[in-house]
């Protein structure tokens, strides 16, 4: 990649205390971008912007499901940064694999609050902001595409962010302004189900896998940056599937 793609600009990111998230702001910022950092675990988030390169990087503690406290911070961004030229949706919940007959409505409540409204909340706040030439990259899941048992509700928050963002695709297209999903798949993160079911279930979700391996939350990053540059410029509304070969 062109390091010039990247280079300079401020972008925003949402959930980046760990996993995917942090991984993409490391990314980034070895791209030479600016980064507006937010996540609810604001020490985690401080530890993401310990790591990152260059800077100045601003750190933000942030629920996404807040819509008023998503206003606040994106103007706090611009503040401080005076512009915000692509988006990074990534903040969410990863599933808890249950019945839809032992699912509470607080749990139903709580992903789709995270999940599907903290991009609504996000996008809707910084698109004020954007112009010609931004970027906003939402993340689904294979799960977002592919229906899993006992995962009901998850599954309707990720195909709703395809939906969201492909219409998103439309409406902000006319303005030079892209929005591109990506949709992972078993990713090695500290929340994914499989990780913390232990040796057994992570060897079974393998198995899954026509590579073999979990994928890295780095070969995330690769993809996200690759669509917040202009080797991608002519992407709008496309769905990328990172799974290593998932049926």
């Amino acid at each position: 990649m062109n390091k010039n793609t990247i280079e300079g600009k401020v972008v925003f990111l949402t959930g980046a205390g760990s996993g995917i998230g942090r991984a993409t702001a490391l990314k980034l910022s070895k791209l030479g971008a600016r980064l507006a950092l937010s996540d609810i675990n604001i020490e985690s988030c401080r530890e993401t912007a310990k790591q990152c390169a260059g800077g100045p990087h601003q750190v933000t503690l942030l629920n996404v499901a807040e819509y008023k406290r998503c206003i606040e911070t994106v103007k706090d961004a611009i503040g401080y940064f005076g512009r915000i030229d692509h988006v990074f949706n990534c903040a969410g919940i990863n599933p808890t694999a249950r019945d839809l007959i032992d699912c509470s409505e607080d749990y139903f409540d709580k992903l789709v609050a995270v999940n599907l409204k903290g991009v609504y909340n996000v996008t809707k706040a910084t698109i004020p902001y954007l112009r010609s030439g931004s970027a906003i990259v939402n993340v689904s899941s294979i799960c977002g595409i592919h229906p899993h048992k006992q995962m009901a509700i998850y599954c309707a928050t990720k195909y709703a962010i395809i939906g969201f963002s492909k219409s998103m695709a439309l409406e902000l297209g006319p303005k030079g302004i892209r929005v591109n999903v990506v949709a992972p798949g078993y990713i090695e993160t500290p929340t994914n189900s499989a990780v913390m079911a232990g040796e057994e279930a992570l060897k079974k979700t393998v198995e899954q896998v026509a590579m073999g391996r979990m994928g890295k939350a780095s070969e995330i990053a690769d993809v996200v940056a690759f669509l917040m540059g202009d080797e991608s410029r002519y992407m709008n509304g496309s769905v990328v599937e990172v799974n290593g070969g998932t049926g």
